[in-house]
């Protein structure tokens, strides 16, 4: 029995030195794309307001308005939503209320 795990801890060790060589577990050789968006605020900043309907999430109502993935990361669209908000989490809302979204545009 400790022959048959010793075998199959030999090979875990193997694949994970192969893994890591070959694709490597940090993205210190990779360029990072920053992504280049405005924020929306109260100040003139861009967003749309939606009726939501049952079943709609924050990002699937974002993602609609744009005909595609979101450029910027989720914790940038529920900071964004909540500052439109007055505070309100994107987990709290309701079908049927009015909701202010943040609008992004698609960077190309």
């Amino acid at each position: 029995m400790k022959k048959l795990a010793g075998v199959i801890l030999s090979i875990l060790v193997i694949y994970v030195i192969y893994y890591d060589l070959n694709h490597g577990t940090l993205p210190a050789g990779q360029k990072q794309a920053l992504e280049a968006s405005t924020l929306p605020t109260e100040t003139g900043e861009p967003y749309f307001e939606k009726k939501v309907n049952p079943g709609e999430t924050v990002l699937s109502i974002i993602e609609l308005n744009l005909d595609g993935p979101i450029p910027v990361g989720i914790d940038q669209v529920v900071s964004d939503f909540t500052e439109l908000n007055n505070g309100m989490q994107p987990e709290d809302i309701k079908s049927g209320e009015t909701y202010k979204f943040p609008k992004y545009t698609q960077n190309n």
